[in-house]
C-alpha cells in the first residue's frame, strides 16, 4: 500500500437523486458545507458536481461552480478540490429515429464541458475516458473530444484525473500517453460497479491497476453496494480510495446515511483497520505534486 492513503469524499454526483436520500446534498451551501465536514471527518480531496437548487438536478452553471469553490475557501484554504466535468457527454437516441437525440441528450461541445475549469481552476479536474452504455443513454468521449478538453485542462494549470470505466478507456489512455496529449506522471480514478463497465472486484481492480504507467497514482473505488468492500480493495492493492453520496445513498445496510462526512468516517475506519493512514490535504498535495496551498477562485480567475 501507499505511504499513506489519499481519501476522496464525492458529495452529490450526477445520477444520485433526493429521492433516494433527502439528505443529499444540492443547493451550494448545502454541497460546501458536505465539503467542509467531509475535510474535517478525513478526506483530503472533495469531487464536485452541482446541483440547480430549484430543482436539485445536475447542472453545469459556472456560477454554482463558483459558489460553491468560494464557500469552501472561505473556510478551508488546504483542502483539495476536484470539479466534475462529466456532464455533457450523454446521447439519449429517440424512439422514433435514433440518429435523432431524444429529451435526455445533454451532449456538447467539448469546449463548453471544461468551461469552468479554465474559470475556476480547481487544483484537479476529472477527464472522462469512456464511451458506453450507461443506463438509457451513450456516453460519448471520442478521442478527439478527450484531447480538446484535456488541451484546455492543462492550459488552466489543472491537474486532470482519468477516469476509467472499462478495459478500453485504460487503452484509450494509454494510447494518449503515447501521443503526447496526456501527461505523466499520470492520476486515475477506477470507477468499478456501473452496468456494462467493469465490474466491482478484485480481478478488475488488479487488471486495470496492472496497466497503469510508470509513477501513476490512482484511486479505486465501487457504487452501491460495493462502496465500501472497495475501499478495502484498493487499500490492500496499493491504492488510495474514494467514498461520498455520489457512489452510495448507504452508511450500512438497510441505513440510510445522514450525510458525507458519516461515509468518511467509516471509509477512515476501514483503511486503518487495515493498517493503512490517511493522508491529510497537504500531504496529498505533496503526494499528487500540487501546489502546496489552495487558491481561492477570485484569484484563480483574476491570475
Amino acid at each position: 500500500m501507499p505511504q499513506k492513503t489519499i481519501l476522496t469524499c464525492a458529495v452529490t454526483g450526477n445520477l444520485t437523486t433526493p429521492a433516494q436520500n433527502e439528505n443529499l446534498p444540492v443547493s451550494a451551501e448545502q454541497i460546501a458545507r458536505h465539503c467542509l465536514d467531509a475535510a474535517a471527518a478525513g478526506a483530503a480531496i472533495v469531487h464536485v458536481h452541482v446541483r440547480d437548487p430549484a430543482t436539485g438536478a445536475p447542472s453545469m452553471e459556472l456560477a454554482h461552480y463558483r459558489r460553491v469553490m468560494e464557500l469552501i475557501r472561505e473556510s478551508n484554504d488546504s483542502l483539495i478540490i476536484n470539479l466534475t466535468t462529466g456532464p455533457g457527454g450523454r446521447f439519449h437516441p429517440s424512439d422514433e429515429d435514433p440518429k435523432i437525440a431524444g429529451p435526455r441528450t445533454n451532449l456538447m461541445r467539448p469546449e463548453l464541458r471544461v468551461e469552468h475549469i479554465a474559470a475556476l481552476r480547481p487544483e484537479i479536474c476529472t477527464l472522462d475516458l469512456n464511451t458506453m452504455t450507461f443506463g438509457r443513454e451513450v456516453v460519448i468521449n471520442t478521442p478527439g473530444n478527450v484531447t480538446k478538453m484535456a488541451e484546455v485542462i492543462y492550459e488552466a494549470g489543472v491537474k486532470p484525473e482519468f477516469e476509467i470505466f472499462d478495459s478500453g478507456d485504460m487503452a484509450l489512455a494509454l494510447d494518449l500517453f503515447a501521443g503526447g496529449v496526456l501527461k505523466t506522471p499520470g492520476m486515475f480514478s477506477f470507477v468499478l460497479g456501473v452496468k456494462y463497465g467493469m465490474p466491482a472486484s478484485p480481478e478488475s481492480m488488479l487488471y486495470l491497476r496492472n496497466m497503469l504507467p510508470p509513477g501513476s497514482a490512482w484511486t479505486g473505488f465501487g457504487i452501491g453496494r460495493a462502496a465500501f468492500p472497495m475501499v478495502a480493495q484498493a487499500v490492500v492493492a496499493g491504492g488510495h480510495v474514494r467514498i461520498g453520496m455520489e457512489d452510495s445513498v448507504y452508511l450500512s445496510k438497510g441505513k440510510l446515511t445522514p450525510d458525507n462526512a458519516a461515509l468518511v468516517r467509516k471509509a477512515v475506519g476501514i483503511v486503518e483497520s487495515l493498517g493503512g493512514e490517511i493522508a491529510t490535504a497537504a500531504e496529498a498535495r505533496e503526494m499528487l505534486g500540487l501546489a502546496p496551498q489552495g487558491r481561492a477562485p477570485a484569484r484563480a480567475a483574476a491570475e
